[in-house]
């Protein structure tokens, strides 16, 4: 049995407004359930595939910032 995990996370938020995004992401990330860490992998494909290279580099360094503490 094959699950396609990304599709079936892109079905779950496709149409969803900013509002429900930013719902589901603050949700996955106070709940600290390994279960919706593939979840957020998603979200963040689907930025970083629609971003330009300046939103990449803002998001590089806020990761890298992050990251140091």
């Amino acid at each position: 049995m094959n699950f396609n995990l990304r599709g079936a996370v892109l079905h779950n938020v496709t149409g969803h407004s900013q509002s429900q995004l930013q719902d589901t992401i603050v949700d996955a990330i106070q709940s600290g359930e390994e279960k919706m860490l593939p979840g957020l992998g998603v979200l963040f494909e689907v930025f970083w595939k629609n971003a330009d290279s300046k939103e990449q580099q803002v998001m590089l360094q806020t990761l890298e910032e992050g990251l140091r503490r």
